[in-house]
């Protein structure tokens, strides 16, 4: 999946292995797992055995949000891009695609008017007996 042509563009953006405890797993593989993911739409625990234990490819995606890697991965990537007009930057956006959640649209909770509840007025009271 990852060429090393882009492997040797994204290996000195990744973290150091930490100065405390075990080492990590091979970041190459890791990336491969967290690409197949995305790549296939499949549940975490589907991934294949050759790419590793689904758990340290999850965590691994978490820990690298937080630290900014994919950050710097994504400048390093676009920059060099742009520099080599490798990119094009159409937009394409379909309104059947985008669509809001039925409740950004204003709809009804539960089928309940929204608003002060409206008066009772001596014409809409029952009549007395």
């Amino acid at each position: 999946m990852i060429t090393d042509a882009m492997w040797d563009r994204i290996e000195p953006l990744m973290p150091a292995d930490p100065v405390r405890g075990r080492r990590w797993a091979d970041h190459r593989r890791t990336l491969e797992a967290i690409a197949w993911k995305y790549r296939t739409c499949s549940p975490w625990r589907d991934l294949p055995d050759e790419l590793g234990s689904f758990q340290t490819a999850h965590k691994r995606l978490i820990r690298w949000a937080m630290d900014g890697t994919w950050e710097r991965i994504f400048a390093a990537v676009l920059s060099a891009a742009d520099a080599d007009a490798d990119i094009g930057w159409t937009v394409s956006v379909d309104s059947t695609v985008c669509r809001a959640h039925q409740h950004a649209a204003g709809a009804r909770k539960n089928g309940h008017q929204a608003g002060p509840n409206p008066t009772t007025t001596p014409s809409d009271a029952p009549a007395a007996a």
